[in-house]
């Protein structure tokens, strides 16, 4: 065997892939975790003053986050920024804080042990419903607004101060609130309130942070006097939600606040704690929070869950406005949920309350602040549904069937009131709507039309039927009760746009009028879709259609198509399967399409491709998969010159197969199975009318992935073939972004993806060990690649890697329910010869190109690749075989025989020999390194 004047033996080597045990190097490959131990210090630590009878530390004297029980070192929450005692501490220090909890955790505790009662993840929760509030009730009237703007009154006491002074320095800072601290803002737009509002929250976490605790109380208080202000009524329910928000987070504070003082030397409480459980700052602390906001008429007290959610919702009865009193029943059904969640009665009582003072609506003073505003009644009923939904939601969670009977009842009484009785059908399971569904009927033809439309009863009613299904014999009825309102809808807006759109087609047909006045009439399209963004209206308008007939300029009308596509991508939020919108846009898409010729610019072509994937990504039938692969059948018909769309729909089709395979879990049923094979049977017939040829191979490779996902071997097998005989086709140049590029690097690009995939493809049980590897091989090896090019060897070495993965016992990843080579063979020696014969040829390829490349100008090169095909071996191959040892050695030396070596990547690279060396069955790569000469640079 003799050495070429290159360095490296070129006699055949055989190949000896090491053994991987992927789980262990993946433990190996993970960052180490420390433990961190501050002692009893820690940086998140919260700082508390802790006064002695000897001696005061101030904050930056203090590092300790616990005090003792004694009286003295009791930190209060309002005084702590004055550095005394509050007067009204006087109180709490006589009362047992023992007592004060007992009542609230005992009901905890009872709560905890009632895991029926406990609200689950099918409960909505409030955040889901506040943006929805927010977008739907909006206001163009101008608001107002009292800021907190802060005073600098009574913002230090020296410590030596008597308690006197600190007394009198607290009533300064809580009387700032009438002394001009606060500012009035006029004539806001929404959006400037929403900001001030958004100012207030921050500036309450602020002073919190800061211990200003005055003036988080004040901007609270402040917070909740604005619940009050109905002076723009329509945006009431969004002002809630804003304003409510600050009130949460100021719960949020304190309690979080009080909870980090019940940490002591024993560690955090555990989930469940009793009244014992927590020490005596925490419980002083807590009990004169609740003494401060006693004094408070703003903010209420909430001590003793069970006693006090009865009690406030008695007190509610003294508000005035309804509109607030249901916000305000709305939050503390809210709190109530999160807090105890078993006290139905509570729940229950506050709507049956709001029944009894629902009647207020038609008084004097509702009408005359109606009337004021210039609000309809039917407007103003629609303010309460948030509240009344939410309120109905939390009482209809589990509850027995017992309780519709009851709510329905109720609402009798209220002569059928329809806002309530369409809360109703929205709170209570469907199935108990559905069984009463001729009650419900009946009930809604005795409302009141003009309140709240009966059109939209029926839709709540429709809902619950869509989801449950009523009694057999009363179908017919429903249907016919429901379709004599069906019938009678009209659409004023959709009414008169339609009238002027007839008026205009009138006048403008005749003698072809409408060709003078193109400009015109594309302005009336723009008007109609800037104010008709509900397609299913817009299409519904009868001469809607009729009217896009008149632009019988090509140009024109395509223009006026984008236009109309355009909005609908902008405004439709959710996918359809609306019928009317589907053929209305199928046709207005195919205008588009049709519109392209040769002499359509490139740019158009995309323009064109991306509104029309913007019309099929909306399309949605649901679980009807079949009836969404008919419409991409279809959409393939009518736009195969638009080469993007159909590349779309390719991949559309594929997310359609995978869906089904999500549904069914994997185990695909006859019926599935064959729904999947007509996916991929359309992606195959589809792939081959596209023009770029990388477009093809990479749709090929990635449909293939599909099929073997859904255990289509035979059509994977499709694939893959289909890509392996495109790839003497690629041509030698490709055009990217305009300009012409070697076309090398993306298919070398490719190959690394298609190598990944080959791993898990099972062997075709036909068609011999590999096949598809061996087509491959064959394919690049005919390939004539660039003579300046490595990708050849590069691609050679990465088919090492494949091979290599291919001799373990356990692949590194699997297809679910697919069978890879490693289950077929099991190891079995006959096919890890055959793969080792096949690394013997790749090798000898790789050392034939080493071997041209020793001529002066290629030298560079072949020192790079040197380097390249020995980090393969050191990373796949078994270096205690002594001649794959000293291949990579001579590779190593070959690297740097001509001076063109990066040395700093030699020196990494050794340095990673040595420290594998030190792992377990790696000493061998002790000597490896000690046979690696790094050579300087000259």
């Amino acid at each position: 065997m003799a050495a070429s004047r290159d360095g490296c033996k070129m006699a055949a080597f055989p190949w000896h892939a090491r053994s991987r045990n992927y789980a262990s190097e993946s433990e190996v490959c993970k960052l180490e975790s420390v433990p961190l131990d501050f002692g009893d210090y820690h940086p998140l630590k919260p700082i508390t003053v802790t006064e002695s009878k000897t001696k005061k530390m101030n904050r930056k004297e203090s590092t300790s986050s616990t005090s003792s029980s004694s009286s003295s070192s009791v930190m209060d929450p309002l005084s702590s920024v004055l550095d005394g005692t509050d007067p009204l501490s006087l109180f709490a220090a006589a009362a047992d804080p023992v007592t004060a909890t007992a009542t609230m955790d005992g009901t905890r505790r009872k709560r905890d042990k009632d895991e029926s009662s406990a609200v689950g993840s099918d409960f909505e929760p409030w955040s889901g419903k506040r943006g929805e509030i927010l977008a739907r009730y909006t206001t163009t009237e101008k608001l107002s607004i009292n800021l907190y703007m802060g005073s600098e009154k009574g913002k230090a006491a020296s410590t030596g101060s008597a308690v006197s002074e600190k007394v009198r320095t607290r009533l300064e800072e809580l009387d700032d609130l009438e002394e001009g601290s606060q500012k009035e803002l006029l004539n806001l737009t929404q959006q400037d309130y929403m900001n001030r509002i958004e100012e207030l929250n921050q500036s309450l976490k602020d002073a919190w942070s800061s211990d200003q605790k005055v003036k988080a109380l004040k901007i609270v208080i402040q917070c909740s006097k604005l619940l009050s202000d109905t002076t723009v009524i329509q945006f009431y329910p969004s002002k809630f939600v804003l304003i409510t928000d600050i009130l949460d987070t100021f719960g949020k504070l304190v309690y979080e606040r009080i909870l980090s003082m019940c940490a002591d030397n024993r560690g955090s409480l555990p989930d469940n704690f009793s009244p014992e459980s927590v020490n005596d700052t925490a419980k002083e602390t807590c009990l004169n929070w609740f003494f401060k906001i006693a004094s408070i008429r703003e903010l209420i007290p909430r001590l003793g869950i069970s006693e006090c959610l009865p009690r406030l919702t008695s007190m509610i009865r003294g508000i005035g406005d309804p509109l607030v009193a249901v916000y305000a029943r709305a939050y503390l059904c809210r709190v109530g949920m999160e807090v105890a969640p078993q006290l139905k009665e509570s729940l229950n009582k506050n709507f049956f309350d709001f029944l009894l003072t629902f009647k207020q609506i038609h008084g004097d003073t509702v009408q005359n602040q109606l009337v004021g505003q210039c609000v309809e009644m039917p407007l103003y009923l629609t303010l309460y549904s948030p509240a009344i939904d939410w309120i109905l939601q939390c009482i209809a969670y589990h509850a027995p069937e017992v309780l519709l009977t009851e709510m329905m009842e109720r609402c009798k009484k209220l002569g059928n009131n329809a806002l309530l009785l369409n809360s109703v059908m929205s709170a209570f399971r469907a199935e108990f709507i559905a069984a009463r569904s001729m009650d419900f009927i009946a009930m809604i033809k005795e409302c009141d039309e003009s309140g709240f439309p009966k059109h939209l009863l029926f839709r709540s009613l429709g809902l619950n039927l869509a989801l449950a299904d009523p009694p057999e014999n009363d179908r017919l009825q429903i249907l016919n009760e429901a379709w004599k309102v069906i019938t009678k809808l009209k659409n004023p807006q959709k009414r008169e746009v339609n009238t002027v759109l007839a008026d205009v087609i009138k006048h403008m047909t005749p003698d072809r009028a409408f060709e003078d006045a193109y400009p015109q009439l594309q302005s009336i399209i723009q008007k109609v879709i800037t104010y008709i963004y509900d397609f299913s209206v817009l299409f519904s308008v009868e001469k809607f259609l009729p009217f896009l007939d008149m632009f019988q300029k090509e140009s024109v009308r395509v223009e006026v198509c984008k236009c109309i596509m355009e909005s609908f991508i902008k405004h439709q939020q959710e996918s359809t399967k609306d019928p009317v919108i589907l053929n209305a846009l199928l046709h207005i898409c195919k205008t588009m399409h049709d519109s392209v010729n040769a002499l359509t610019l490139e740019d158009e072509k995309r323009m064109l491709a991306a509104l029309i994937n913007g019309f099929i990504k909306m399309v949605s039938f649901g679980r009807d998969f079949e009836q969404q692969l008919s419409f991409y059948v279809e959409a393939r018909s009518m736009f195969c010159n638009l080469e993007p769309v159909l590349v779309q729909l390719i991949h559309s089709v594929n997310q359609l197969a995978m869906e089904t395979r999500k549904v069914m879990k994997g185990n695909h049923s006859r019926k599935t199975a064959a729904f999947v094979r007509a996916c991929v049977a359309f992606c195959f017939i589809t792939i081959p009318s596209l023009s770029s040829i990388f477009t093809r191979l990479n749709l090929y490779l990635h449909s293939g992935q599909v099929a073997l996902a859904n255990q289509c071997l035979s059509q994977a097998d499709a694939f893959f073939k289909a890509a392996v005989s495109l790839v003497p086709e690629v041509p030698k140049m490709i055009s990217v972004d305009g300009k012409m590029r070697p076309s090398d690097a993306f298919l070398l690009e490719f190959l690394c993806n298609f190598f990944s995939t080959l791993l898990v493809v099972p062997d075709h049980p036909e068609q011999g060990v590999l096949f598809l590897v061996r087509g491959l091989l064959n394919v690049i090896q005919d390939y004539t690649w660039e003579d300046n090019s490595d990708d050849k060897v590069r691609i050679y070495t990465n088919v090492l890697h494949l091979l290599s993965a291919m001799t373990q016992e356990a692949f590194i990843y699997h297809v679910d329910k697919v069978d890879s080579n490693d289950t077929l063979y099991g190891g079995d020696s006959k096919f890890l010869a055959e793969i080792n014969k096949l690394c013997e040829t790749v090798i000898a390829q790789i050392l034939d190109h080493l071997k041209s490349l020793g001529k002066e100008e290629t030298l560079k090169r072949q020192s790079q690749l040197a380097l390249y095909f020995f980090n393969t071996i050191v990373a796949h191959g078994d270096l205690r075989n002594n001649k794959l040892n000293q291949l990579s050695v001579n590779l190593w030396n070959l690297a740097q025989k001509h001076g063109f070596a990066d040395t700093k990547t030699m020196v990494k690279t050794l340095e990673y020999i040595k420290r594998r060396s030190q792992q377990p069955e790696m000493s061998h790569f002790t000597d490896l390194a000690l046979r690696l000469p790094l050579q300087s640079r000259t």
